[in-house]
Formats: structure tokens, sequence, C-alpha cells
């Protein structure tokens, strides 16, 4: 299965600059090793299972929790059983409809 996410999770009590706070959950993604992509809006993730993705987005809110009073967060997955690797395959896919050449 695969569980695609794409999320944003920020301090609204912090000003207008909150990219300390977002590397923080940032940081913690790129830990824990699963395959992510962060864009100027926000994250797009995959796991394999629904307990996976949703552990990310519950430690994504302890990593903020101790110091913020206020944390806005959206989240939508598409989730897909009998597939993996979609966080490449989706954008492939599109490309080649387009015709563009395929990076490797």
């Amino acid at each position: 299965m695969s569980v695609l996410v794409e999320f944003a999770m920020f301090p609204t009590d912090k000003g207008e600059s909150v990219s300390s706070y977002v590397s923080r959950i940032i940081k913690m993604i790129d830990e824990s090793g699963i395959p992510y992509r962060l864009t100027p809006m926000g994250t797009v993730f995959e796991t394999e299972t629904m307990d996976e993705a949703l552990s990310i987005i519950k430690k994504a809110y302890e990593l903020l929790e101790p110091d913020c009073n206020r944390v806005y967060s959206v989240v939508k997955f598409d989730i897909r059983k009998g597939r993996s690797n979609r966080l490449e395959q989706k954008i492939r896919s599109v490309e080649r409809k387009l015709g563009k050449e395929v990076k490797k």
C-alpha cells in the first residue's frame, strides 16, 4: 500500500517567519528515512501504512507543542492499495503524457 501525504504545519503565534519551526519537522522526517519532498507550501511524504503516516503527523505536532500556543495544520491523504513509490511515479506518468524526458 502507498499512503501519500501532503501537509503543512506551523505555529501561528510566532510572527511572520516560521522556518525555524518548520525545519524541526523536516529534520524529523529526513531522519525517519521515509521519502519526502519539501515544497514552498508544504511537504509531501510517502509511507506504507496509515499508521506510519499518522505517526509522522503526530511527531510533527509534538515538536511544536512545547513552545507554541497555536499550531495550524492542513493534511491531505492519497491512499492506494497495491502500489508503492508513487512519490516519483505520479510525476513521471504526467511528464510522459506531456512528452517530457523522464529524469532518472
